[in-house]
């Protein structure tokens, strides 16, 4: 008879006679009783009021007994502390048993219970099961210690179990090795500062040695610290890789996607032109290709990782395109990971293939899975030209079958097309406007109507046809009333007397009738643009539109270079780092790809950051959106606030938006006169009155340091420095610097356009900031921007911007817009370029300056050896030498305070 009979009974008074038979003479009653009361505990009844008895039964020989009784100490001990200390003798008694098994359980159950008054008693018995001769007992401690890190980090390190830990990965026995890092790891999460896994190349080869021989999770936490160290070269990363790729035939997929994360991370170092690099490229495919042939779920995690390896390095399962072809039997979420993976690596060699699938899906009954097949179908025009002209006819193909989900879907992706190819395929539009009057989802109706408005000149009706848009324009949804109002726009420019009653309809729809406010601004800027100066308007609206890029939805370069360091986490199947969705951020460290050697950094694209530059003067780019974005979207955008004069001719300023849809280079051009309000100029720049006068003596000359100079000089101004590299900003290098001259402050840009296509539109912002620092004038490159071109730019700043103190408090937050994006990075200024060059202070201001400095905030003490005239003491007034020191440390302080 099997154990279930215990999870049967129903008797009332039970706890009475379990009492009765916990305490009998008889050893078999005993253990009975026992399974009963964990049965108990098991369905969710309280026994707690068993626990002096149950503890009693602890002093027994019989294992199994040995092994009910810890069960329900770890389940009670925390409810009834004071009686759970009454065990703790049983415990150090066994934790000196001849049987191992009784040793490793009794310090596994005590790690277990988490008392705070049982913890100072483990200790003891801990320290000799970490130096056990049995090696089962061993590993079971080195868990223990994570454990009780856990409960009380402060005991363990006083007692110098950490030490003992790191000795454990010397250990002959590979599981004590894999606990000992598993524990390690577990410790190190929780502190991330400090440095328990001090990994060297010596420690690194222990593991290696016992990464064959231990089980499979105890593999999965060697491979997990391997991926955590930084190989000294090339060599030794391709020594690791080859010691670990046996680790990719395992059965187990963890394993074998902790390899896989260990090889991504060490091909960094690795030159391509090696042959060994081609040789792991094609041994890495068959492991990932063999998770594919696993349950459905298991698939799901494959793809969601193998697609962020084809974003890192497509070459590895590009001959691998058919085991991503979609089976009937596959899940929904299965199906479309596998079309995204055919995209990714779809290519000028295998584009008929992919398409002869993409056509099939199409024709499938799941709605949502043939939505996404059109897309793809776009998606491969975009991504290989050669292709276009194919996927265009198969998507007219598929217009044809007039299936309603299928056109809407099919018209939004010739959109997208004739954005990337334009004057190319236009002969298709007669066909689109055919369906016109099935289109009912508002992306479908607003393509077709950018369609248009975009070649109107080639549609004889095309007046008609918006018209018809324009009866419900109410009933739009905004997506759709915001096309509608620049397509009749772009007709009017274009067919200015044949449609001018329609135009002037859409914008008082837009502007007087409609109560969204993005409708009613672009509205109010069209109908200002065409009032005052209609050939601008021409120039704006129908302005040469951008290529559209191969991929929208690559993941950003550094967040990749992130996840792959989490390759069989989360982390990776969220395509999140764990800050994103780990509440509280503990533990969480952000990791990143190890840098390349310089044996084969010339073989790569030049976006890294020069070696030249000493890392302590390398300012950070703004990784995260949480600090910084939130706050640049909460900035008032508006145009600079007019400050100090400065020496630069007056220019004419606008609104710069830099998250919006185009208005900075329309509003920057906008003459005054026009209706509404009005964007004034800063006043023209002027040299300041009083710069060619001599300093005097008092505050402005604390130190006679200007004696006898009668004109200022520029301020020191140190070398340009990259503020942002290009492989963070999608090919846009920033470097720069901050000079003051002639009492005017400027930031001297230099911007390198490493990227492949033209980089157009820039504007820059400041976030709010110390000292008010804030651009004085727009962001002006005159010309656009080639690859492989540079441009030097000086931008005059003041400081009459917001205002809040800042971490360190001469940290500048920046966002810079171009055609491409908006991107943002932090750098240091240096604070002289804040200081007026005279110094020059009014004697009834410094006193009341003086006056209101807290009594805590002065520091006295004395300059020796230090010859002073006469005037050095005297801001104002008799002062003696000895207080000199006292007085300065006062007027830094004035200097320095954030406002």
């Amino acid at each position: 008879m099997t154990d279930s009979k215990y999870f049967t009974t129903t008797k009332k008074g039970e706890i009475f006679e379990l009492k009765a038979e916990l305490n009998s003479d008889k050893k078999e009653k005993k253990k009975e009783a026992v399974k009963k009361v964990i049965a108990s505990m098991t369905v969710g009844k309280d026994v707690s009021a068993l626990f002096p008895d149950v503890v009693n039964c602890m002093q027994t020989d019989n294992l199994e007994l040995k092994k009910l009784v810890y069960l329900y100490l770890m389940n009670y001990a925390k409810s009834q502390p004071d009686m759970a200390i009454m065990a703790v003798n049983t415990f150090v008694k066994d934790c000196e048993d001849p049987n191992p098994l009784i040793r490793a359980l009794a310090v596994r159950t005590m790690g277990c219970i988490r008392v705070d008054k049982i913890t100072e008693y483990l200790c003891e018995p801990l320290r000799k099961c970490l130096k056990d001769e049995d090696p089962y007992v061993r590993k079971t401690a080195a868990v223990c210690v994570a454990k009780l890190h856990d409960i009380n980090a402060q005991l363990v390190e006083d007692q110098g179990f950490l030490d003992t830990l790191k000795d454990l990965i010397s250990d002959s026995n590979p599981m004590v090795v894999a606990n000992a890092v598993a524990a390690l790891s577990e410790i190190a999460e929780s502190h991330p500062s400090s440095n328990l896994l001090d990994l060297n190349p010596q420690s690194i080869n222990k593991l290696l040695t016992a990464l064959n021989e231990c089980t499979e999770w105890g593999q999965i936490f060697i491979l997990d610290c391997l991926a955590n160290y930084t190989p000294k070269d090339d060599r030794e990363a391709q020594s690791i890789c080859e010691r670990v790729t046996p680790r990719l035939s395992h059965a187990n997929s963890a394993v074998v996607l902790s390899a896989v994360k260990v090889l991504m991370k060490f091909m960094e170092m690795l030159s391509k032109d090696l042959d060994y690099y081609g040789t792991l490229l094609k041994k890495l495919a068959p492991p990932l290709v063999t998770l594919l042939s696993a349950e459905p779920e298991l698939q799901y995690v494959a793809l969601r990782n193998i697609n962020l390896i084809v974003q890192k390095r497509p070459e590895i399962l590009k001959h691998e395109m058919k085991v991503f072809f979609v089976k009937y039997n596959d899940p929904i979420y299965v199906k479309l990971e596998k079309l995204d993976i055919m995209i990714r690596l779809a290519s000028q060699a295998n584009i008929a293939q992919v398409l002869a699938e993409l056509k099939e899906y199409a024709t499938e009954v799941d709605v949502d899975f043939v939505r996404k097949a059109v897309r793809a179908i776009g998606r491969c025009a975009i991504k290989v030209e050669q292709s276009a002209e194919r996927c265009v006819s198969t998507l007219l193909d598929l217009i044809q079958t007039k299936v309603n989900y299928v056109v809407q879907e099919a018209i939004v992706v010739i959109k997208d097309i004739f954005r990337k190819y334009p004057n190319k395929y236009e002969s298709v539009i007669a066909t689109l406007c055919e369906n016109l009057d099935s289109l009912d989802e508002p992306e479908a109706r607003a393509a077709m109507i950018w369609i248009v408005g975009e070649y109107a000149e080639r549609i004889d009706n095309a007046d008609e046809l918006l018209e018809s848009f324009l009866e419900g324009f109410h009933d739009e949804s905004t997506q759709v009333q915001l096309q509608l109002l620049t397509a009749i726009v772009k007709l009017f420019l274009k067919k200015p007397t044949e449609t001018q009653e329609l135009v002037q309809q859409v914008l008082s729809l837009a502007t007087q009738d409609s109560d969204n406010p993005d409708l009613r601004d672009r509205g109010y800027i069209y109908w200002r643009l065409l009032s005052t100066d209609p050939v601008a308007a021409k120039e704006v609206v129908l302005a040469e539109k951008p290529l559209i890029s191969e991929e929208t939805d690559l993941i950003e370069p550094t967040l990749l270079d992130e996840l792959i360091c989490y390759i069989g986490t989360l982390a990776s199947v969220y395509h999140k780092p764990p800050s994103a969705f780990v509440e509280g951020g503990r533990g969480v460290v952000h990791k990143s790809l190890p840098p390349r050697t310089a044996s084969n950094e010339s073989t790569e694209s030049p976006e890294t950051a020069p070696a030249g530059a000493p890392s302590g003067e390398q300012p950070d780019v703004i990784p995260t959106q949480g600090d910084l974005l939130g706050d640049l979207l909460n900035l008032d955008l508006g145009p600079p606030v007019s400050g100090p004069p400065l020496a630069t001719s007056s220019v004419q300023m606008g609104a710069v938006d830099l998250l919006g849809g185009g208005l900075d280079s329309l509003m920057g051009d906008e003459p005054e006169g026009i209706g509404g309000p009005n964007f004034v100029a800063p006043p023209a720049a002027a040299v300041p009155a009083n710069l060619g006068a001599t300093m005097g003596s008092g505050l402005s000359d604390l130190f006679d340091l200007t004696s006898g100079v009668g004109t200022l000089s520029g301020s020191y101004v140190a070398p340009k420095a990259v503020w942002l590299p290009a492989m963070k900003a999608k090919g846009l290098e920033i470097s720069g610097t901050f000079t003051r001259q002639v009492g005017s402050i400027s930031m001297d840009l230099q911007l390198t356009n490493k990227a492949l296509q033209v980089m157009t539109d820039f504007a820059i912002q400041f976030n709010r900031n110390s000292f008010g620092l804030a651009p004085a004038a727009p962001l002006q490159v005159h010309a656009p921007l080639s690859p492989n071109q540079t441009v030097e730019i000086s931008l005059p700043l003041n400081t009459v911007g917001s205002v809040m103190k800042m971490e360190p408090l001469n940290n500048l937050q920046v966002a810079v817009k171009n055609n491409i994006d908006v991107f943002y990075f932090s750098t240091l200024y240096p604070l002289h370029i804040l200081f007026v060059e005279d110094g020059k202070m009014d004697r009834q201001m410094f006193l009341a300056t003086w006056k209101d400095i807290p009594n805590e905030n002065e520091a006295q003490f004395q300059i020796r050896d230090c010859p002073l005239n006469a005037e050095a003491g005297r801001p104002g007034g008799n002062k003696n030498a000895g207080s000199t020191g006292e007085w300065a440390h006062k007027a830094l302080f004035i200097l320095f305070a954030p406002r």
